[in-house]
Order: structure tokens, then C-alpha cells, then sequence
């Protein structure tokens, strides 16, 4: 019962402490340094008990998922799951969190939008992502999907007098909302064909045969159909690059990297527990198909997902455009350690999701320092000549890039080896060969704003930029990629100890 409850309180500190955010607001008033400084220290202190959970001995005794059989008097009984693999996931989300937050102050100020409003707003988008990583119930894992996204709703139009970001915020609410409809007719069909919405329940039905065929099929389409638009991928991926390129950089920067990996964690949590990788004749006829076929399915939509957003970003001339779109790329990249169906495909996405999240909010924290308050300095020729004026910038911008190629010694390198190598051990050669070419088609634009920096002369001058609190997103980031490039066993084991 103590572990239980020590394990419990990453979710539970979070949940209280979204909802007395508001409160804190309204005390503070005007005080915008306050509401800030308050944030960043939750977030902190939240990272700090769950680094402090991962060094316990539970972890290293061996003991895995923790199911509060009494915890809260039973309210939340075999819906969440404690410990383990939800313990890494919620280090990744408050880790973009923070980068995110320590971006956001400079940013706002700079647009003057400095609302209070916004950190509240990013904290219940952070709990909801917490409640996908702890979910065991399908209901559970939606609702962390809804506070997830809603709070997304708002913060793409939280500049709310400019035509660009009320539009995405529009786009993304209308087809969110659409998309809503998909994920619970999945689940009340899955519902209807095993009788449970707990996933361990449903997967042990599955096993045994013991649930209607035709409606289960139908629901897990379904359920994929929506987790699938929530990830960006190919044919769902039409509103990211819009919704991306006219929401505010910075809220950018915390959906399209900490945002979309938690669409990937409810895909490991789903496909764990629903495409079994059980061998032999430990399978049903049915549920061995159903895991064939799912797994052909997801593989090809990762490969066009690769294919289409690379080319896409081909012919982008709006830096935060190309990355909106490379963005759907990586969401490909991700989507192999699904098709791959195995320990490793699961542990491969985890180390990439880390990976993604410290070079592409490298990334755009570096837009939003560079572009200026009339959304002007967005375009590839504004970055011509940017390692004159701002060295730095160029540096750590060149870093992100290479890291995104893929290039040694940088975690984005690693990162598509463990999925290439899980697509091999998969029998998807032909995956990897697809992904290989992918990845080879973005040196083109990648390399191609490294070019600009430093080989061509800049057409309008650059002005220095003030880096501010961004200044430490930027050195996270580079240092997180660089640890991950130099010391990758360290996460890939540990992520494999959670999915054997």
C-alpha cells in the first residue's frame, strides 16, 4: 500500500496542482513573474519525484506495473497503472514542459500576450498527457486525450487578435472534435465486443476467444483511426502543418513534440495490450490475424507518413512550415516501433520520442527567438548569414538539424536505429529500406538551412537576439541530444526492462 501510494504521487501532485492553478492566478493578479516562477517550480519539483522514483529500489528489484487495487477507496481501481514504464513517460513530458516553459516567458513578452492564462492551460495539457501514460482503461486513456487536446484548443488561438492563430485554433478544434467521435465509437464498440474497458481485462479476452469478432474489429479501427489523427499521421495529418505554422511558435513547440509523443504512448498502451505479439499456438486463429493484419496496416501508413511529410517539406520556404511538416515525418519514424510489434520497437520508441522532443523544441525555441512580432523573419532566406549575426544560435540550430538527418554522434542517430533495427527483427526490411530513402530525402532541406547559415549572405540584416530564460531550453536540448548520442544504452535498457 505505501508503494502505491508513493508511486501515486507524480499523478496525483500534478492533478492538484492544475486545479489550484487558477486560484493561484487569481491571487497573484498582476504579478506575471509570480504565476511563472510558481510553474516552473512545480514542474521541477514533479521531475525531481519521479527521478527519485526511477532510482527506488522497486525498479531495480525487478517489480513492474503497480495496479492501486484500494487506492482512493477503490474510485480508481484497475483504470491506472503505477510504476514502471509510466514513471520514464512522465520524465519526458515535464521535461518538454520545462524547456517549453522556460521559451514561453521571452516569447510572450516579446508578442506581448503574457497572459497568466497560459501556464494553467499548459498544466492541465500536462496532467491530461500523465492520465494517457497511467491509463489501464480505455475511458481513462480518452479522458487524458480530451484535457490533453481542449487545453491544446485554446492555447492555438491564445493570440486571439491575430487572424492565423483563431483560424488554427479553429481548424483544430473542428477536426479534433471529429476525431473525437472516432475514438469513443471505437471504445463503446470494444466495449459492446468484450464487455470491459480495462485493458488488461480486454486483452485476456482476447486471448482466450472470448469476445465478438466483428464490432471488436470495427472498434480497434476505429480507436486507431483517432489516436492516429491525434499523432499526425498519414492520411490524418492534413491539419498538423496548418494548425502548426498559424498557432503561436511557442505552443508549437509543446504540441507538435511533448503533445504528439503522448499520442504514441497511448498507441504503445493500446497496441501492448490489444495486437498481441504472443507466438505460436498460444493465439487464437483470430487474434494472430488481427495482429498480422494490424501490423501490415501500421506499417504502410508509417512508410507513406515517412514519405509524404519529407517530401512535402521539400518545397517549404517557411521554416515553421518545413517543420510542421518534417514533424510529420518523424511521426512515421515513430510509428515503426508499432508496426514492429516488439520489445524493441517499444523501447526504440521511447528513446526517439526523447530524442524528437530535445531537437525539434531546439529547434523551434530558436524560431520563435528569430521570428519578430509581425510574424516576418519565418522564411529559409531570413536564416541566411544567421551565424554572423547570432553564432550561437546557428551552432546549436545546426545541431538540431543534424540531429533530425540522423547523424552520428546525436541522439536523432540512435534513435532510427533501434526503429530500423526493430522493423529488421520484424521481417520489414522493406520498412527500413523505406525509411533509409526517407530519411535521405530530408538531408535536402535539413542540411539545406545549415547551408543557408553559414554559406550565404543575408538579405535583410539580422539583429542580434536577446536569448533570455530560452537560453536554457536551447543548452537542454543540445545537451540532451549530445547524452543521448554518447550514452544510448543507458535509456534503451532501461525502456527494454519495462517491455520485456
Amino acid at each position: 500500500m505505501e508503494t502505491t501510494l508513493l508511486f501515486a504521487l507524480p499523478l496525483f501532485l500534478a492533478s492538484v496542482f492544475a486545479i489550484i492553478m487558477p486560484l493561484i492566478d487569481l491571487m497573484v493578479k498582476k504579478n506575471k513573474g509570480a504565476i511563472f516562477g510558481i510553474t516552473i517550480l512545480g514542474f521541477v519539483a514533479l521531475l525531481m519525484l519521479n527521478v527519485y522514483l526511477l532510482l527506488n529500489p522497486v525498479f531495480t528489484s525487478g517489480t513492474s506495473v503497480l495496479h492501486p487495487e484500494s487506492f482512493l477507496g477503490g474510485l480508481l481501481k484497475n483504470s491506472i497503472v503505477l510504476g514502471s514504464y509510466t514513471v520514464l513517460f512522465d520524465i519526458m513530458f515535464l521535461l518538454g514542459g520545462i524547456m517549453t516553459l522556460f521559451a514561453a516567458k521571452q516569447y510572450l513578452a516579446k508578442e506581448n500576450y503574457e497572459l497568466k492564462e497560459f501556464y494553467s492551460l499548459l498544466t492541465f495539457s500536462l496532467v491530461g498527457m500523465m492520465f494517457i501514460a497511467h491509463s489501464n482503461s480505455l475511458l481513462i486513456l480518452f479522458l487524458g486525450i480530451e484535457l490533453m487536446s481542449i487545453s491544446f484548443f485554446v492555447l492555438s488561438g491564445f493570440f486571439r487578435t491575430k487572424l492565423s492563430s483563431i483560424e488554427a485554433s479553429v481548424k483544430y478544434f473542428l477536426l479534433g472534435a471529429f476525431a473525437t467521435g472516432f475514438l469513443v465509437f471505437g471504445i463503446s464498440l470494444i466495449y459492446g465486443a468484450t464487455g470491459s474497458v480495462e485493458l488488461n481485462v480486454i486483452s485476456s479476452k482476447i486471448l482466450t476467444n472470448q469476445f465478438n469478432h466483428v464490432y471488436f474489429t470495427i472498434g480497434i479501427a476505429l480507436l486507431f483511426v483517432g489516436l492516429a489523427f491525434k499523432a499526425s499521421t498519414f492520411p490524418f495529418h492534413q491539419w498538423a502543418p496548418d494548425v502548426y505554422t498559424g498557432a503561436p511558435t511557442i505552443v508549437t513547440t509543446f504540441m507538435s513534440t511533448v503533445g504528439k509523443t503522448s499520442s504514441f504512448v497511448a498507441f504503445i498502451i493500446v497496441s501492448k495490450a490489444l495486437i498481441t505479439s504472443i507466438p505460436g499456438d498460444e493465439l487464437t486463429l483470430f487474434s494472430s490475424k488481427l495482429s498480422l493484419y494490424s501490423r501490415e496496416i501500421i506499417a504502410v501508413i508509417a512508410a507513406l507518413t515517412m514519405l509524404v511529410g519529407n517530401i512535402t517539406a521539400l518545397v517549404q520556404k517557411n521554416v515553421k512550415r518545413m517543420l510542421a511538416f518534417s514533424s510529420v515525418a518523424h511521426a512515421g519514424y515513430i510509428l515503426i516501433g508499432i508496426a514492429s510489434n516488439n520489445p524493441d520497437g517499444w523501447s526504440g520508441m521511447v528513446f526517439y520520442t526523447f530524442a524528437y522532443i530535445f531537437m525539434q523544441i531546439g529547434a523551434f525555441v530558436i524560431v520563435s527567438l528569430i521570428e519578430k512580432e509581425d510574424e516576418t523573419f519565418l522564411n529559409l532566406n531570413d536564416y541566411n548569414g544567421l551565424s554572423k549575426s547570432n553564432p550561437f544560435l546557428a551552432v546549436a540550430m545546426s545541431i538540431f538539424m543534424f540531429s533530425l538527418v540522423g547523424l552520428p554522434p546525436f541522439g536523432g542517430f540512435f534513435g532510427k536505429y533501434y526503429l530500423f533495427l526493430s522493423a529488421i527483427k520484424a521481417d520489414m526490411l522493406w520498412l527500413t529500406v523505406i525509411a533509409v530513402i526517407s530519411s535521405l530525402i530530408s538531408i535536402y532541406f535539413y542540411i539545406g538551412l545549415v547551408i543557408n547559415m553559414y554559406f550565404k549572405e543575408q538579405d535583410t540584416e539580422q539583429e542580434k537576439v536577446k536569448l533570455g530564460l530560452a537560453n536554457v531550453s536551447i543548452i537542454i536540448a543540445i545537451f540532451g541530444i549530445l547524452y543521448l548520442g554518447i550514452f544510448p544504452s543507458q535509456l534503451i535498457n532501461l525502456a527494454l526492462s519495462f517491455f520485456k
